[in-house]
Protein backbone atom coordinates (compact mmCIF):
# COMPACT_ATOMS: atom_id res chain seq x y z
CA UNK A 1 0.00 0.00 0.00
CA UNK A 2 2.81 2.32 0.88
CA UNK A 3 4.40 1.70 -2.50
CA UNK A 4 1.24 2.58 -4.40
CA UNK A 5 0.93 5.79 -2.35
CA UNK A 6 4.54 6.69 -3.23
CA UNK A 7 3.86 5.88 -6.89
CA UNK A 8 0.83 8.15 -6.81
CA UNK A 9 2.90 10.94 -5.23
CA UNK A 10 5.60 10.49 -7.87
CA UNK A 11 2.97 10.70 -10.60
CA UNK A 12 1.59 13.87 -9.05
CA UNK A 13 5.12 15.38 -8.90
CA UNK A 14 5.71 14.42 -12.53
CA UNK A 15 2.37 15.90 -13.57
CA UNK A 16 3.21 19.11 -11.68
CA UNK A 17 6.65 19.28 -13.34
CA UNK A 18 5.08 18.70 -16.75
CA UNK A 19 2.56 21.48 -16.05
CA UNK A 20 5.38 23.83 -15.04
CA UNK A 21 7.38 22.97 -18.16
CA UNK A 22 4.33 23.63 -20.33
CA UNK A 23 3.75 26.99 -18.58
CA UNK A 24 7.42 27.87 -19.07
CA UNK A 25 7.19 27.05 -22.79
CA UNK A 26 4.05 29.17 -23.25
CA UNK A 27 5.57 32.06 -21.27
CA UNK A 28 8.73 31.88 -23.36
CA UNK A 29 6.69 32.06 -26.57
CA UNK A 30 4.85 35.14 -25.29
CA UNK A 31 8.09 36.82 -24.17
CA UNK A 32 9.80 36.05 -27.48
CA UNK A 33 6.99 37.65 -29.46
CA UNK A 34 8.96 40.78 -28.62
CA UNK A 35 11.35 39.74 -31.37
CA UNK A 36 14.19 41.83 -29.94
CA UNK A 37 15.83 39.78 -27.20
CA UNK A 38 19.19 40.10 -25.49
CA UNK A 39 18.21 37.79 -22.64
CA UNK A 40 18.36 34.09 -21.94
CA UNK A 41 15.97 32.33 -19.57
CA UNK A 42 17.97 30.45 -16.93
CA UNK A 43 15.10 29.37 -14.66
CA UNK A 44 11.31 29.51 -14.47
CA UNK A 45 9.71 28.01 -11.37
CA UNK A 46 6.65 28.64 -9.20
CA UNK A 47 8.72 31.07 -7.11
CA UNK A 48 10.82 33.00 -9.63
CA UNK A 49 12.27 33.50 -13.09
CA UNK A 50 15.96 34.17 -13.72
CA UNK A 51 17.21 35.89 -16.89
CA UNK A 52 20.80 36.44 -17.98
CA UNK A 53 22.14 39.21 -20.24
CA UNK A 54 25.45 39.93 -21.93
CA UNK A 55 27.28 36.57 -21.72
CA UNK A 56 25.93 35.89 -18.19
CA UNK A 57 27.51 39.08 -16.80
CA UNK A 58 24.14 40.57 -15.77
CA UNK A 59 21.45 38.54 -14.01
CA UNK A 60 17.83 39.52 -13.38
CA UNK A 61 15.82 37.59 -10.78
CA UNK A 62 12.06 38.14 -10.88
CA UNK A 63 10.29 36.92 -7.72
CA UNK A 64 6.62 36.01 -8.15
CA UNK A 65 3.82 36.76 -5.71
CA UNK A 66 0.22 35.49 -5.60
CA UNK A 67 -2.04 35.03 -8.64
CA UNK A 68 -4.21 37.96 -9.70
CA UNK A 69 -7.92 37.42 -10.20
CA UNK A 70 -9.18 38.30 -13.68
CA UNK A 71 -5.69 38.85 -15.18
CA UNK A 72 -4.19 36.14 -17.40
CA UNK A 73 -0.70 35.46 -18.72
CA UNK A 74 0.19 32.34 -20.76
CA UNK A 75 -3.43 31.15 -20.48
CA UNK A 76 -3.17 30.99 -16.69
CA UNK A 77 -3.97 33.50 -13.94
CA UNK A 78 -1.27 36.18 -14.04
CA UNK A 79 1.07 36.51 -11.08
CA UNK A 80 2.04 39.59 -9.16
CA UNK A 81 5.74 40.45 -9.06
CA UNK A 82 7.28 41.04 -5.64
CA UNK A 83 10.73 42.13 -6.80
CA UNK A 84 13.13 42.48 -9.73
CA UNK A 85 16.76 42.20 -8.63
CA UNK A 86 19.70 42.91 -10.92
CA UNK A 87 23.16 41.59 -10.18
CA UNK A 88 26.51 41.99 -11.92
CA UNK A 89 28.75 38.95 -12.37
CA UNK A 90 31.52 40.75 -14.24
CA UNK A 91 34.98 40.24 -12.76
CA UNK A 92 36.15 43.86 -12.94
CA UNK A 93 39.71 42.89 -11.99
CA UNK A 94 40.03 40.61 -15.02
CA UNK A 95 37.66 42.24 -17.52
CA UNK A 96 38.96 44.69 -20.17
CA UNK A 97 38.14 48.39 -19.51
CA UNK A 98 35.63 48.38 -22.40
CA UNK A 99 33.59 45.62 -20.68
CA UNK A 100 33.69 47.52 -17.38
CA UNK A 101 32.41 50.66 -19.13
CA UNK A 102 29.59 48.71 -20.81
CA UNK A 103 28.59 47.21 -17.44
CA UNK A 104 28.61 50.65 -15.77
CA UNK A 105 26.31 52.09 -18.44
CA UNK A 106 23.86 49.17 -18.21
CA UNK A 107 23.61 49.58 -14.43
CA UNK A 108 23.38 53.36 -14.83
CA UNK A 109 20.27 52.72 -16.96
CA UNK A 110 18.85 50.19 -14.45
CA UNK A 111 19.28 52.68 -11.59
CA UNK A 112 17.86 55.57 -13.64
CA UNK A 113 14.52 53.74 -13.83
CA UNK A 114 14.06 53.77 -10.04
CA UNK A 115 12.05 50.91 -8.50
CA UNK A 116 11.42 48.42 -11.31
CA UNK A 117 8.73 46.62 -9.34
CA UNK A 118 6.52 49.74 -9.48
CA UNK A 119 6.56 49.69 -13.29
CA UNK A 120 6.50 45.91 -13.54
CA UNK A 121 4.01 44.87 -10.88
CA UNK A 122 2.60 41.80 -12.67
CA UNK A 123 3.71 39.29 -15.31
CA UNK A 124 1.86 41.27 -17.99
CA UNK A 125 4.51 44.01 -17.75
CA UNK A 126 7.50 41.65 -17.87
CA UNK A 127 7.86 41.47 -21.70
CA UNK A 128 8.14 45.29 -21.89
CA UNK A 129 10.71 45.38 -19.07
CA UNK A 130 12.83 42.72 -20.82
CA UNK A 131 12.52 44.64 -24.09
CA UNK A 132 13.68 47.92 -22.47
CA UNK A 133 16.70 46.23 -20.87
CA UNK A 134 17.52 44.37 -24.11
CA UNK A 135 17.57 47.63 -26.04
CA UNK A 136 20.14 49.22 -23.71
CA UNK A 137 22.21 46.01 -23.46
CA UNK A 138 22.33 45.79 -27.26
CA UNK A 139 23.46 49.41 -27.67
CA UNK A 140 26.08 49.07 -24.95
CA UNK A 141 27.32 45.79 -26.43
CA UNK A 142 27.84 47.52 -29.81
CA UNK A 143 29.68 50.35 -27.99
CA UNK A 144 32.01 47.74 -26.44
CA UNK A 145 32.70 46.37 -29.94
CA UNK A 146 33.41 49.91 -31.22
CA UNK A 147 35.92 50.52 -28.42
CA UNK A 148 37.66 47.21 -29.12
CA UNK A 149 37.80 48.14 -32.83
CA UNK A 150 39.40 51.54 -32.04
CA UNK A 151 41.92 49.98 -29.64
CA UNK A 152 42.93 47.48 -32.32
CA UNK A 153 42.85 49.62 -35.48
CA UNK A 154 43.21 53.17 -34.09
CA UNK A 155 46.58 53.72 -35.80
CA UNK A 156 44.82 53.74 -39.19
CA UNK A 157 42.99 56.88 -38.03
CA UNK A 158 46.03 58.59 -36.44
CA UNK A 159 44.62 57.48 -33.08
CA UNK A 160 47.56 56.77 -30.76
CA UNK A 161 45.63 55.79 -27.67
CA UNK A 162 42.11 54.92 -26.51
CA UNK A 163 41.96 55.23 -22.75
CA UNK A 164 38.82 54.32 -20.77
CA UNK A 165 38.26 55.69 -17.28
CA UNK A 166 34.92 55.23 -15.54
CA UNK A 167 32.38 56.42 -18.20
CA UNK A 168 34.82 58.64 -20.12
CA UNK A 169 36.76 57.71 -23.24
CA UNK A 170 39.97 59.62 -23.93
CA UNK A 171 41.18 59.59 -27.55
CA UNK A 172 44.74 60.76 -28.24
CA UNK A 173 45.24 61.76 -31.91
CA UNK A 174 48.60 62.53 -33.49
CA UNK A 175 49.43 63.36 -37.11
CA UNK A 176 52.83 64.57 -38.32
CA UNK A 177 51.29 65.47 -41.72
CA UNK A 178 48.78 67.82 -40.06
CA UNK A 179 51.35 68.82 -37.41
CA UNK A 180 48.78 68.12 -34.71
CA UNK A 181 48.51 66.23 -31.45
CA UNK A 182 45.46 66.55 -29.23
CA UNK A 183 43.33 64.68 -26.74
CA UNK A 184 39.56 64.37 -27.15
CA UNK A 185 37.62 63.23 -24.06
CA UNK A 186 34.03 62.03 -24.58
CA UNK A 187 31.53 61.50 -21.74
CA UNK A 188 29.29 58.48 -22.30
CA UNK A 189 25.94 57.63 -20.77
CA UNK A 190 23.39 54.82 -21.06
CA UNK A 191 21.46 56.63 -23.83
CA UNK A 192 24.44 56.24 -26.21
CA UNK A 193 24.29 56.44 -29.24
CA UNK A 194 21.05 58.44 -29.41
CA UNK A 195 22.32 61.67 -27.84
CA UNK A 196 25.13 64.08 -28.75
CA UNK A 197 28.24 63.38 -26.64
CA UNK A 198 29.66 66.06 -24.33
CA UNK A 199 33.40 66.52 -25.00
CA UNK A 200 36.60 68.28 -23.91
CA UNK A 201 39.72 68.94 -25.97
CA UNK A 202 43.31 69.37 -24.84
CA UNK A 203 45.74 70.54 -27.54
CA UNK A 204 49.36 69.34 -27.25
CA UNK A 205 50.77 70.38 -30.65
CA UNK A 206 49.40 72.45 -33.52
CA UNK A 207 46.22 74.48 -33.65
CA UNK A 208 43.40 71.93 -33.61
CA UNK A 209 41.32 72.81 -30.57
CA UNK A 210 37.78 72.93 -29.24
CA UNK A 211 36.47 75.11 -32.09
CA UNK A 212 37.78 72.83 -34.85
CA UNK A 213 36.61 69.66 -33.08
CA UNK A 214 33.14 71.14 -32.40
CA UNK A 215 32.79 72.00 -36.10
CA UNK A 216 33.78 68.45 -37.10
CA UNK A 217 31.51 66.77 -34.50
CA UNK A 218 28.53 68.89 -35.59
CA UNK A 219 28.68 67.00 -38.90
CA UNK A 220 28.40 63.58 -37.21
CA UNK A 221 24.78 62.72 -36.42
CA UNK A 222 24.11 60.57 -33.35
CA UNK A 223 23.16 56.98 -34.17
CA UNK A 224 24.62 53.58 -35.00
CA UNK A 225 28.45 53.37 -34.66
CA UNK A 226 28.54 56.99 -33.45
CA UNK A 227 32.01 56.69 -31.86
CA UNK A 228 33.59 55.07 -34.90
CA UNK A 229 32.07 57.70 -37.19
CA UNK A 230 33.44 60.50 -34.96
CA UNK A 231 36.97 59.06 -35.20
CA UNK A 232 36.67 58.51 -38.98
CA UNK A 233 35.51 62.08 -39.60
CA UNK A 234 38.23 63.64 -37.40
CA UNK A 235 40.78 61.60 -39.33
CA UNK A 236 39.37 62.59 -42.74
CA UNK A 237 38.71 66.26 -42.04
CA UNK A 238 41.43 67.35 -39.62
CA UNK A 239 44.44 65.01 -39.84
CA UNK A 240 45.20 64.60 -43.55
CA UNK A 241 47.23 67.73 -44.10
CA UNK A 242 48.37 71.12 -42.71
CA UNK A 243 45.68 73.41 -41.29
Amino acid sequence: RELSEMDAEDELDLAEMEKLKKTERVCLEILKKYDFTEWELMEWSEQQAVFSFLYDSVMLTVVFGPSIDGEFFAARPSRSIISLDFESFLDEEQAPPSSCLVQKLIFQFIQSRGRWQEKCSTLLYLPQALFDISLVVNRCKILGEELEFLQRWGAKFHLLETDIKDTEVKLLFSSSVAFAKFELTLSLSHDYPSAVLPFRVQTHTGNIGEKEIAAALSRVPAGHLYLQRIVTLIHQDLLQGPR
